[in-house]
């Protein structure tokens, strides 16, 4: 069970959610509600912080995979936050450490991304 809620912001007009603690079957509609909402405005990246995320179950890593294709589809670019050796594990194990684009920070993920028009 999360910890705490996912959370949308804008960070330089990047849209930014924050992943819960744990990502499983009971939340990960949050995590994509979330995302939908961050995407809601045609925005051409978008950054996932699981920073704080120890653990991402398949559900999870489901609503990332799909968020990706989504963004990548229209020439878009999601960037994620991980930190925690669990989920970049979890990351590594499924392979999804070469699809997606690993930052360390919230900060290198917003030097990379894409600048709002």
């Amino acid at each position: 069970m999360s910890e705490q809620p996912d959370q949308l912001s804008h960070v330089n007009g990047v849209p930014v959610v924050r992943g819960a603690v744990e990502v499983d079957a009971t939340n990960a509609a949050d995590l994509r509600s979330a995302i939908v909402a961050g995407l809601g405005d045609g925005a051409s990246a978008l950054i996932v912080d699981m920073s704080e995320t120890e653990f991402c179950d398949s559900t999870g890593l489901n609503v990332l995979v799909r968020a990706h294709k989504r963004l990548a589809a229209a020439g878009g670019e999601m960037l994620l936050v991980a930190t925690q050796p669990t989920l970049l594990r979890i990351f590594k194990v499924t392979g999804m450490d070469t699809m997606f684009h690993l930052f360390a920070s919230l900060d290198e993920a917003l030097v990379a991304a894409p600048k709002p028009t």
